[in-house]
């Protein structure tokens, strides 16, 4: 077939249009006789002048019901024809319209006198009803002929009596004439397609055709004159007889040319389709049921004899699926009487305060205490928590199981168990997390979490702020700009007041909810933008009052206003077609104009991406523009502290998951730290200011890619002999370079593997002068990579080659560090879920994908469910090994170089 290109009605948003060509044909003039007879007939216009004044209305008809007012041609003067030759714009768009809708074309006359079927003293000389979609849903377009009827009203009913078109079964085969009907349509579909384009323009041939077609037109109007006085007579000849004629009105001798838009691809008709509503827009799930993976609708299925297969087997036969949208969404009977008979026991009683489980009993309360928060538990688990809740309340882990195992929305149950969450222990910030993701909704849980993390000193909190600002999407915040949000929200109270003391809380702070205030995305919705909107207005408001408070608000609109102008200059490099040298002076005269404001900053500047570095100046000469899709610009500038720091500039790009995952590292940087593991990990900082732009921190550092072309045999260890070297040192190498390198490998190592990074290749694993290994580009995370066979841990050739090969003293110690840090992390797992969870809606490209699998392919990563530490590291040390050897990396390492030599 060939390919047929065509446009929807429903994303046409194009007002309905008419013009109103002429009124072609003629009739005979009404007898002085009957005229005499009814002398109201004397005063009509068109029975006293054949080209006399008449006007017309046009209105959109659908379901034999009006959509719209009619629109009215304005008035004209008519001579020798009538003829209009006016646009009518009618008040509805292509978009809105219903399959059925309709044209309902009335032509008007004038009469002093009131007639039959007259509105004041207009009377309806003719009316013809055109289907704006014929039968193929096509949108009618160009020229049209439409058949008028006399002296009727034109009606839009679906089952019209007054069509345009007139249905092949009323065409009159074997009447004189038909032959000349049959040429003069034929002639008009061939204009038409002259119209479009179909028949190329001849121009001296065409006028002849025009001219010899116009002199038959008027022959044939003449022919058909005499024939409607001929079926007048016989009509009227008829009735005197008593003949019963037809009760159905016919089309008169007359012809209305109308025009209709033409579009440069046709016009197919699509109605809007709705998705089917999720499960839980019917009925929020219980907390007791928080857990249970709400399903999507299934697909439709078709039932016996509607295009049903005979087939017994699969679901085209007698078996049919009925969608109920209240499963899992609604507490099952049964069991609700069942919690309700078994906690009515251990409700108000004395003794359940004094109430101590056995050993058997405290052994399963330990097993349920170590699940998890992605473990869902059953309900006779949740029954053995409430019954020992009281014991449990000295156990800090068991806070979060016992919140789990609570039916809050009984008011009884719920009110208990608000006064024992008064009485339970300090818990760990992990669990507090937990609290405030999006399973627990009950604002004293809620409230309780964020008791929790008052606690905490800046610096921690700083360490899990990206997640409590994602977490307040989760807080009962009403997005209507009726009163503050901090009244609404424990957490939005708690967040502003903390920013509002601490400038590097609050630019962080202050950065991260105006991204989400930027994202206009269609997974966010408006109400994400108000709800962000109030709380940044609350902060600013909050800010004011503390002292200082101005000078903090001038500070970070100062920050917005360097970010646009490095945005408008990264915008106009991103979009040019120019050289990279000519790019790059172009960045650097752009940046050393004083217009610009660039080249002196005063005051200092705190820099959005780390605030306790303060700019004064920029740095042009040290501009340089990369060769990547997206242009980014490397900008150096001075600090207060009398050094350069350097920083990479991009646009067109969203940078919030390379941001999420360098919080991670530093966090897991900061996890290991205390643990006394410190494995000389670099997470340089990456802030993204809007959905689409971002700053990053430049590290001096060269891929290995870049150092295996460079150097031979042995690149790594090469490269770093050149910067560091030491002829007493292992390998002719300083003995602080090589254990760094050897302890930065194992800690990237171990972190890549935990968050699935994806996509790893010789560009994105770089190595700095001083040893310090690290990986870049965290467009895969989670366990995705665009490449096949993909190995789970990135342990290239090269890294193990620079330790002094795989039985070398230094890559025994390479692998304990990576047990080491794999089991320090283990430890911490549950933190890191937490932290997951809590960004599941936080519109990260490989999280959005599967909102409720990031944290349990994260888990999977952890093992958990091995209960030896032994096991676990075992497990670590496969992956290592299996990586080691296999040709696969390599393989794929090769091709990379080869693709990214061919596209230089």
């Amino acid at each position: 077939m060939e390919p047929f290109s065509f446009a929807s009605s429903e994303s046409l948003d194009y007002p309905v249009s008419i013009r109103i060509i002429n009124l072609e044909g003629a009739e005979a003039p009404v007898k002085f006789s009957t005229l005499l007879d009814n002398p109201e007939l004397r005063h009509i216009g068109s029975n006293q002048s054949v080209h006399s004044d008449l006007y017309i209305t046009v209105q959109v008809w659908a379901g034999s019901k009006a959509l719209t007012v009619p629109v009215q041609t304005a008035y004209k003067s008519f001579r020798t024809e009538r003829r209009w030759n006016e646009w009518l714009t009618l008040p509805v768009t292509y978009s809105t319209l219903p399959q059925n809708s309709r044209l309902a074309i009335t032509i008007w006359d004038l009469s002093p006198t009131a007639t039959e079927g007259a509105q004041g003293h207009a009377i309806p000389f003719a009316g013809t009803t055109l289907a704006l979609f014929d039968k193929d849903n096509q949108l009618h377009k160009g020229h049209q002929k439409c058949h008028v009827y006399r002296h009727r009203q034109a009606d839009g009913n679906d089952d019209s009596i007054t069509p345009a078109i007139l249905p092949m079964s009323k065409t009159k085969k074997g009447v004189p004439g038909d032959v000349e009907v049959d040429e003069q349509d034929r002639m008009e579909k061939l204009f038409k397609k002259h119209e479009m384009g179909e028949i190329p323009r001849v121009d001296w041939l065409d006028q002849l055709v025009f001219r010899g077609y116009e002199k038959r037109r008027q022959q044939s109007a003449k022919s058909s004159l005499r024939m409607a006085q001929r079926q007048k007579a016989a009509q009227t000849d008829a009735s005197k007889g008593g003949e019963d004629a037809s009760s159905l009105p016919e089309p008169s001798s007359f012809m209305l040319n109308i025009e209709l838009p033409r579009f440069d691809f046709p016009v197919v008709f699509a109605d809007h389709e709705y998705p089917p509503p999720p499960v839980s827009s019917y009925l929020q799930p219980s907390s007791s049921q928080s857990n249970i993976v709400l399903k999507p609708p299934p697909e439709v299925q078709l039932g016996p004899g509607i295009d049903a297969v005979d087939d017994d087997e699969g679901y085209g036969g007698r078996l049919i699926r009925v969608y109920d949208p209240e499963v899992a969404a609604k507490d099952n009977p049964a069991e609700n009487k069942h919690r309700r008979l078994v906690r009515g026991q251990h409700r108000n009683g004395i003794l359940d305060k004094d109430l101590k489980p056995n050993a058997k009993v405290r052994d399963e309360l330990n097993v349920i205490m170590a699940y998890s928060p992605t473990h869902t538990l059953s309900p006779e688990e949740k029954d053995l928590i409430w019954k020992f809740r009281h014991h449990l309340t000295r156990n800090k882990k068991a806070l979060t199981k016992f919140a789990k195992s609570v039916n809050w929305q009984d008011q009884s149950e719920s009110r208990q168990a608000a006064q024992i969450l008064g009485k339970w222990t300090d818990i760990d910030v992990d669990d507090a997390l937990e609290l405030l993701g999006p399973t627990f909704d009950n604002s004293a849980v809620r409230a309780f979490a964020v008791d929790r993390l008052r606690k905490a000193d800046d610096q921690e909190l700083l360490l899990y702020l990206l997640q409590l600002v994602q977490a307040l999407k989760y807080e009962h915040i009403s997005p209507q700009s009726g009163h503050e949000v901090t009244q609404d929200s424990s957490l939005a109270r708690f967040l502003i007041a903390r920013a509002a003391n601490s400038f590097t809380l609050g630019n962080y702070f202050w950065w991260y909810v105006m991204v989400e205030c930027d994202d206009k995305s269609q997974d966010q919705g408006p109400d994400n933008q108000a709800i962000y909107g109030k709380i940044a207005y609350d902060f600013m408001t909050e800010l004011v009052k503390q002292p200082g408070g101005e000078e903090t608000r001038t500070t970070l609109k100062r920050q917005a206003e360097w970010i646009s102008i490095l945005s408008k200059i990264s915008g106009e490099i991103k979009e040019s077609n120019e050289s990279i040298a000519k790019r790059t002076e172009r960045v650097k005269h752009f940046l050393a104009d004083p217009r610009n404001e660039l080249v002196t900053i005063d005051p200092p500047l705190p820099l959005p991406l780390d605030p306790s570095v303060e700019i004064i100046g920029v740095v042009p000469e040290d501009t340089v523009v990369f060769k990547s899709s997206l242009h980014p610009i490397k900008v150096s500038f001075k600090t207060t502290a009398g050094r350069k720091y350097p920083i990479l500039f991009k646009t067109g790009d969203d940078l919030r998951q390379d941001q999420l995952v360098i919080q991670i590292i530093a966090l897991m940087d900061d996890l290991l730290r205390k643990e006394n593991l410190d494995l000389k990990l670099s997470p340089y900082k990456i802030l993204a200011t809007s959905t689409s732009a971002g700053l990053s921190q430049f590290v001096h550092s060269m891929s290995l890619q870049g150092i295996t072309s460079k150097y031979r045999n042995n690149p790594a260890l090469a490269y770093l002999k050149q910067n560091n070297p030491d002829s007493q040192g292992p390998m002719g190498l300083r003995k602080e370079t090589l254990d760094t390198f050897v302890k930065s490998c194992a800690g990237y190592c171990v972190i890549t593997y935990i968050l699935g990074v994806g996509d790893r290749h010789l560009d994105n694993l770089l190595l700095a002068p001083d040893g310090h290994f690290f990986h870049a580009d965290f467009g895969y995370i989670l366990g995705r990579d665009p490449k096949p066979f993909a190995p789970a841990m990135k342990l290239s050739k090269e890294m193990v080659d620079c330790m002094g090969g795989s039985n070398s003293e230094h890559y025994r110690q390479f692998k304990q560090y990576c047990f080491m840090a794999y089991s320090a992390l283990r430890k911490n797992g549950n933190l890191i879920l937490n932290l997951f969870t809590l960004m599941a809606n936080a519109n990260i490209p490989d999280i959005k994908l599967e909102p409720d699998k990031a944290a349990l392919k994260v888990k999977e990563r952890f093992h958990l469910e091995l209960s030896e530490e032994d096991d676990a590291l075992r497990h670590l040390e496969r992956i290592m090994d299996d990586n080691l050897n296999a040709l696969v990396p390599v393989v794929i390492d090769k091709l990379h170089e080869l693709v990214q030599a061919f596209r230089a």
